[in-house]
Parts: structure tokens; sequence; C-alpha cells
């Protein structure tokens, strides 16, 4: 199973397309002499035909490779797409708070976003254990991290605002152990087939170890010699 690989399909969407268009368009504008601007428009629309149907086989290839549906696979793209974008947004927001702690927390949050992230690009099938990161707890991590930043430069803080910058944080804060545990349900097939080989590997070590002890020679008892005959003939 290959992960998502955008770019590298991009790159091969052009190494088709491109010769394409330029094999169609000397043929239209030499040899069926059809002018300039129409034969590159001709071949600017074989080029683009070229380009969609080789990006709609790439679908429906990829998404057969992750045992998905078009439409669950296209969903789950466009996902992490827009997850990518807000990651940025909260990213945006890295300057505007104002101690050393709030940073550290928002460049954790802004981690463990990250990977979730990159889990789900490497396997799409585990966007469906990664739901609630997607639709829920990462945009309620950016209203927040908005919502602080605008308070805290603000110039004049009362009580009730100092109240709710406190509140603020904490809540922060517990989100960001809530994506924690979005980020080890996403790796807890990893871990447990880590697990699996950990334990295969630690079987074959002991049977090579038992298997070794078993070839061992004994030991000579003391006194014995090489030939007994040896020992006869002495007497």
């Amino acid at each position: 199973m290959k992960p998502l690989k955008p770019i590298e399909n991009f790159i091969k969407r052009q190494t088709v397309s491109l010769p394409i268009m330029a094999v169609m368009f000397p043929v239209l504008y030499l040899g069926a002499e059809i002018g300039l601007i129409a034969s590159g428009a001709v071949a600017a629309g074989t080029y683009i035909a070229s380009n969609s149907t080789l990006k709609q086989v790439q679908l429906s290839s990829d998404s057969k490779n992750f045992g998905m549906t078009r439409s669950e696979y296209k969903n789950v793209r466009l996902q992490i797409k827009e997850g990518k974008e807000k990651i940025k947004q909260l990213q945006g927001n890295y300057y505007k708070v104002r101690s050393i702690s709030s940073f550290k927390q928002l460049m954790d949050m802004t981690k463990i976003a990250n990977k979730i992230i990159m889990v789900v690009q490497q396997n799409p099938r585990k966007f469906y254990l990664a739901e609630p990161f997607f639709y829920s707890h990462l945009d309620s991590a950016i209203e927040l991290t908005e919502k602080y930043t605008l308070l805290v430069g603000q110039p004049v803080k009362d009580t009730e605002m100092r109240i709710t910058l406190q509140d603020t944080r904490e809540m922060l804060l517990s989100l960001n152990k809530v994506m924690e545990q979005d980020l080890k349900r996403v790796l807890s097939s990893d871990i447990e087939r880590l697990r699996m080989e950990l334990d295969y590997a630690q079987l074959a070590v002991d049977q090579h170890n038992d298997q070794e002890l078993l070839v061992q020679p004994e030991p000579e008892h003391e006194g014995d010699v090489e030939d007994d005959r040896e020992t006869i003939k002495s007497k």
C-alpha cells in the first residue's frame, strides 16, 4: 500500500500529457494547416483532456489500492488539503501570543496536528480514526487560539478579561491533550503491528539461542584422556 503522492501523480500526468501536446501542435499546424492559433488551441485542449483523463484514472487506481470508493478517497484528500490550510492558520498565531508557555503550547499543538495529517496522508483509511480531529478538534483549536491572541493583544485587561484568558489557556491545554489522543488512535494499529513484529523477532532470537545451547559439546570430565588405550598401555 503506497501513501498518497500528489506530486508524483502530477509528474506522471505531465510526462504523458506534455509530449502529446508537443506532438499535436506541429502535426496540426504543419500537416492540417489550420493556422497557428487554431493549432495551439486544439493542442492545449488535447493536453487538458489527456491530463483530466489520467487524473481520473489515477484517482480510481489509488482509491482501489486503499480499498476505498472514489467518493471516500476524494473526501479524504479534500480533508487533508483543508487540514493543511488550517494548520497554517495555527502557525500564523505563533508570534501573536505574549508568553513562552503559550508559544510552546501552540507549537506542540501544531506538531501533533501535522503528525496526524502525515499519518492519514500515508494511509487514507486511517482518516476514519481521526474524524473528530478533522471535523471538530482542529477547528476548535483555531477558533480558541484566534480569540486568545485577540484578547491578549488588548492594551487594557480588567479582572474579567484576565479570568477569560486563563480559562482559554486551560481549555487550549485540554484540547492539546485531546489531540494527543487523536494521534494515539491513528497510530494504534502501527503500534500493535510493531509489537507483534518485536514479539516475533524475540521468539526467533530465543529459538536461535536454544539451538546453540543444544549443539554445544559436553564438557570433558576431570581426569579424562583423549585415548583410553594410552592409559592401559602405561599401566
